[in-house]
């Protein structure tokens, strides 16, 4: 079998193996991506075949961590979907303050789940770092299949080309000027902890205020998508809120998560 090719047995073994390690669901849509990341994956491991390198995946988890890599799209950047950052700072955080007043509670516990390169929790720190006043204190965990992309946002380091979208004041106060970019305060880096996760498995994390997990759940299917909510459900503490990408929803599933609807922008809440 030529690695330029997968046959239809081929395609259905890669993408049942790749559903059942990561809920990521290909379909004949996006077939064409599967193709492209297989051949440069046999390319760089000089394996022949697809079937070779299946056997490979099928035994060796550390190379399977890596082709799981290579398939996920790892688009984000700084600010990305202002609108969801305005609802967190004008509606979630208010009413942070008064659910934790009532409990006595000033720390708020965040989750960026599908961090990508770093962005959307070095976003998120920023912006919390900005509105919240003493003694209140946050911690944001933040995690992604791609260790590849982990590295990048535990370095702190991003090219002129990537800062796009950072207003310049945070920009300033931020950041460092470095040859070739800019590199991130160590303040800021060090209120998040990063750490590799695949979002099929719980993550053990619990009593958590606020969830991103935008633009990934568009890769699952139905079932996937579920799970990932069951698991997010758990891990939120009892008056939390999630993000979710704009172009993704949770209509139609059967989850406990209420809709809200803001001025800025919709997100979900757990309130119990």
């Amino acid at each position: 079998m030529s690695d330029v090719f997968l046959a239809d047995a081929d395609f259905n073994a890669y993408k049942t193996l790749i559903y059942n390690e990561s809920g990521i669901h290909f379909t004949a849509t996006n077939r064409s991506i599967l193709e492209s990341r297989l051949k440069d994956r046999l390319r760089n491991k000089e394996i022949a075949s697809v079937q070779a390198y299946f056997n490979t995946i099928s035994k060796d988890k550390e190379e399977l961590k890596a082709f799981l890599d290579s398939i996920t799209t790892n688009l984000t950047r700084f600010f990305r979907n202002q609108a969801h950052f305005d609802a967190l700072e004008h509606y979630v955080i208010p009413e942070l303050f008064k659910i934790k007043k009532a409990g006595g509670g000033v720390t708020i516990k965040v989750w960026s789940a599908g961090c990508s390169t770093g962005e959307e929790p070095y976003t998120i720190a920023m912006l919390l770092s900005e509105i919240l006043p003493p003694p209140w204190k946050f911690e944001i965990i933040a995690s992604d299949i791609s260790l590849k992309c982990l590295m990048t946002a535990k370095e702190g380091f991003y090219s002129d080309s990537r800062i796009t979208g950072i207003p310049g004041a945070y920009l300033a106060k931020y950041f460092t000027k470095v040859e070739g970019g800019y590199k991130i305060h160590a303040d800021i880096m060090s209120k998040i902890r990063f750490d590799y996760h695949n979002l099929k498995n719980d993550s053990g994390h619990r009593g958590l205020d606020i969830v991103f997990c935008r633009n990934v759940i568009i890769y699952f299917d139905e079932a996937a998508q579920a799970a990932v909510m069951k698991h997010f459900w758990e891990a939120m503490s009892n008056n939390s809120f999630l993000f979710i990408g704009h172009s993704e929803s949770l209509f139609g599933m059967n989850t406990k998560f209420e809709f809200i609807k803001t001025q800025w922008a919709t997100l979900y809440g757990k309130h119990i």
